[in-house]
């Protein structure tokens, strides 16, 4: 069986089995949904190729029973005769001219390798993989090619050359006695008109309405006069909260937003620099148009006018530092690059050339950022619960760990791990999203640009135990002023944000096989990730 009709046989169950499809796009609401009616995966080619579904086959038929009467048998069966071959030697087509401009991005058929090692007991169906013993033997087969590479780190001309509008609009100095980064820019616009009106956050994200009407309201008030001329202050964030989903990074930013030192993004979830730069909204929409980086620093204006009050309410001999820090927290900053197939080159190498880390480091090599983990088992499990789809089941989540194991070991049978989990064509093609809980790899990356100083990680397990604990850490990582007892009771003992809805909860645990299949699967990455971080807590066991 080729790779092309895996892939659309893989697809077409999913669909019938009405699953959701993880990929590299969040909604406008920022959390990620799936199309029901035209599923899509990203091409190597720039184009977004349509998956055909079972809903439009029904049509299809339909139209061509519309064409004859009930007594025309033998007209139809020829109808569907030739469409059909003309269907498959389009699909043949596609596949050579697409395999010869671009290469497959998934050169074996995982179906195809599996059935080599077991002819006798791989299911035709993978979607559908009821054989515990072969499952198991997949992860045995992942697990002995578990290697952990180091990436080619892109000169910093390079990557500045990459992206000339972001160096071009961001100073290489900041302002002196603002703890946070910002500096003036200035402004040359029309000073009585909407600022924020061309604003893409602002015209897609309804939620937020009332505060770009309060921001437009304030700007003038909040322009610096110099020398005859109009600044408004600029800032990037302080900090960044860039990972993982379903680790706890929304209770932590709940909580981080009660500190009097601390503001955050007029929205929580910007993946400004993993989607929106690039035009990505969501999977099934294709691209849209990039949103600018000045749609981006917008962001911060709420938090920016705060700083540049405390700024000017100190006197000029004075000196007085301002304390007040800028968080972002996108979490999908640490793990996802699935957009340079299409944007780096021309996408025929295995591995992306530039990652979302470059970039930041370029703008900001003093940055922090703060990382929570929690096991990846239940991180996966809480991952396929939480988004919207019908018919969750403990079954029906092994099945889509079974397929998505089975994908990742075709994967692997030719490439490395870290070419695998930047798979852009991989990641949406797996049920699951398996490679969101190989921390390591990830963390390696951005090791690779950062220190370890630079990037604090927690785990949602010890910050469940003892919320006190990590705050503090955070604080104290932040550079954060002390707390009253009460105003430190108050940012602690709040309920948790954002847990499991009680329909879930219904659901109960995993099936043991399932857990026990993932937790072999994950074993030497967890592993490789106590190593470097020196606690054995990273083990999860």
């Amino acid at each position: 069986m080729g790779f092309t009709s895996y892939v659309k046989k893989t697809q077409l169950t999913q669909h019938t089995k009405m699953g959701h499809r993880h990929g590299i796009l969040n909604g406008l609401d920022e959390k990620l949904e799936y199309s029901k009616n035209k599923p899509a995966f990203l091409h190597p080619s720039n184009r977004w190729t349509s998956v055909l579904t079972v809903k439009e086959n029904n049509r299809a038929q339909h139209q061509s029973w519309s064409l004859w009467t009930l007594g025309s048998v033998r007209k139809i069966k020829i109808l569907c005769f030739l469409f059909g071959l003309m269907v498959t030697v389009l699909i043949m087509a596609s596949y050579i001219l697409t395999r010869e401009q671009k290469g497959l991005y998934l050169t074996a058929s995982p179906y195809h390798l599996a059935v080599e090692s077991h002819p006798a007991q791989l299911p035709l169906n993978l979607s559908f993989t009821t054989d515990y013993t072969v499952v198991r033997e997949v992860v045995r087969s992942i697990v002995s090619k578990v290697e952990f590479s180091q990436r080619k780190v892109p000169d910093l001309r390079e990557v500045r050359e990459k992206e000339p509008d972001i160096f071009s609009a961001i100073p290489h100095k900041y302002l002196p006695h603002l703890k946070n980064p910002c500096w003036y820019e200035e402004f040359f616009g029309n000073i009585t008109a909407d600022p924020y009106g061309k604003n893409l956050y602002a015209l897609y994200s309804k939620r937020f309405q009332a505060i770009y009407d309060y921001l437009c309201r304030a700007f003038p008030a909040h322009l610096h006069q110099h020398a005859g001329r109009l600044y408004r202050l600029r800032c990037l964030p302080f900090f960044y909260i860039i990972g993982q989903p379903k680790c706890g990074t929304t209770d932590l930013y709940d909580r981080l937003r009660l500190h009097p030192e601390v503001h955050f993004t007029t929205m929580k979830e910007p993946h400004w620099w993993t989607r929106k730069r690039f035009g990505i909204i969501r999977l099934s929409n294709g691209f849209h148009k990039p949103y600018p980086l000045n749609d981006y620093l917008d962001l911060f204006d709420q938090a920016a006018n705060q700083i540049r009050d405390h700024l000017t309410s100190n006197s000029s001999k004075s000196h007085k530092k301002v304390n007040i820090i800028i968080g972002e927290a996108s979490a999908s900053t640490m793990w996802d690059n699935n957009a340079w197939v299409h944007f780096y080159d021309n996408g025929t190498d295995v591995e992306p050339p530039f990652l979302v880390q470059d970039f930041i480091h370029a703008v900001q090599p003093d940055a922090r950022f703060i990382v929570m983990l929690r096991d990846p088992v239940e991180r996966l499990y809480s991952d396929y619960l939480y988004f919207g789809m019908a018919n969750k089941s403990v079954e029906d989540f092994h099945e889509r760990v079974s397929e998505s194991l089975h994908l990742f070991e075709g994967c692997l049978a030719e490439r490395s791990i870290r070419s695998c989990i930047y798979n852009t064509t991989l990641n949406n093609l797996m049920p699951v999203r398996l490679q969101v809980g190989l921390y390591v790899i990830y963390l390696l990356d951005w090791l690779s640009v950062f220190s370890r100083e630079q990037i604090l990680i927690l785990r949602l397990e010890d910050h469940a135990a003892n919320r006190k604990i990590t705050m503090r850490r955070v604080f104290e990582f932040l550079q954060l002023g002390p707390l009253t007892l009460q105003k430190e009771a108050d940012i602690t003992k709040s309920p948790a944000s954002n847990t499991r809805r009680p329909a879930n909860r219904n659901l109960g645990p995993m099936l043991s096989i399932t857990n026990e299949i993932l937790q072999s699967f994950y074993e030497p990455f967890n592993q490789r990730l106590a190593q470097v971080l020196r606690d054995p807590a990273f083990l999860w066991t």
